[in-house]
């Protein structure tokens, strides 16, 4: 491949990053206002740009550890190449456009490190992944959803007791203002695990191609970069714009699902269950840990519908999401080893 073939391939790769981190956005569109939506707090057009606008703003308050942690913690770094990132993207974007298309709230995050080992796999076998870094994000398919739940397992039943003697009516008043803040928390956090998983991506990439770009002048010195360590201001903003706009743009299907059909929510059970998901994820932001967002949420969804009372949450409508959850490891490195093989030959 020549120089410029490579410099070429090298810059639609990063393009179909960000697409996917578009998609990631427009998929968990629905985890981020489902919640604010179905207690008619804010009206679908309104909740996608508050949600939107707080995915973006998360580039300015939060690190990159997550990042770093896609970038050069799951795959060991001399394995990692265009085909294989390529191979990757396909694996997650296809898993995420399966999963959207019947209306399953599955995790963008599982897809793209699910793609990322089978594509690795199928490059160098099982050696090629580095199984320490595996541990937390593996971990955290289990602890993330619990943590959510208890969270707002916790938050419903002790604001239930403080507020036991309040007339109801000022109560839903004063909750529908706060849901606002809760909505925003969320969307802060689902901003800052999710579009640092592209970054880590487009990072990887980058490194792993630094020689063709090591001697490049103008806007193509931007993409030398030698190590994993640091993120490029360029990528941050890069990621959490598409991010950003592909929230705007919605997930529609998934909203029903996550906002209606587990449990039915008010303003005091979507505030608990946002402000709930929103701590989980950001705890595990900053120890770097890829969490599944659309894991956590329904997690305090369900820990919100629990605390009415067990027969609150639709035990059938969350058994098949978490068949999702189960499958879409294994689909995606499948999607992707396929996709590694051929692009390969």
């Amino acid at each position: 491949m020549t120089h410029d073939a490579s410099v070429t391939y090298v810059l639609a790769i990063v393009g179909i990053a960000l697409i996917f981190d578009f998609i990631n956005g427009f998929h968990d569109s629905a985890n981020s206002i489902a919640t604010v939506v179905s207690t008619r707090v804010l009206s679908p057009g309104v909740a996608v740009i508050w949600a939107a606008a707080f995915n973006v703003l998360a580039a300015f308050v939060v690190g990159t550890a997550v990042a770093k942690t896609i970038g050069k913690g799951l795959i060991e770094p001399g394995v990692v190449d265009p085909h294989l990132i390529l191979s990757a993207l396909i694996g997650a974007i296809l898993w995420n456009l399966i999963t959207w298309y019947v209306g399953l709230p599955s995790s963008s995050s599982h897809a793209l490190i699910g793609g990322l080992g089978g594509a690795a796999i199928a490059k160098a076998g099982f050696p090629a992944l580095q199984l320490d870094g595996w541990v937390l994000p593996v971990l955290f398919i289990f602890v993330s959803p619990l943590l959510g739940l208890a969270l707002a397992l916790g938050l419903t039943v002790g604001l239930s007791w403080l507020l036991k003697t309040a007339p109801p009516g000022p109560v839903d008043r004063v909750f529908r203002r706060l849901q606002l803040v809760s909505a925003a928390l969320y969307s802060l956090s689902h901003g800052a695990n999710d579009a640092q998983k592209t970054m880590g991506i487009i990072v990887g990439l980058l490194v792993s191609t630094q020689t063709i770009f090591a001697h490049e002048q103008g806007m193509l010195r931007h993409l030398y970069v030698p190590t994993a360590d640091r993120i490029p201001l360029w990528v941050e903003m890069a990621a959490y714009t598409a991010i950003g706009l592909g929230t705007a743009m919605g997930g529609w299907r998934i909203v029903k699902t996550m906002g209606s059909r587990i449990t039915k929510l008010r303003p005091f059970g979507g505030f608990c269950a946002e402000t709930a998901g929103g701590i989980s994820i950001l705890i595990a932001s900053q120890l770097g840990v890829p969490v599944s967002t659309t894991h956590t949420i329904t997690g305090a969804i369900i820990g919100v519908g629990a605390a009415q009372r067990l027969s609150a949450v639709r035990w059938g409508v969350a058994t098949r999401i978490v068949w999702a959850w189960i499958l879409t490891i294994p689909m995606a490195a499948a999607i992707a080893a396929v996709s590694y093989l051929a692009l390969r030959k």
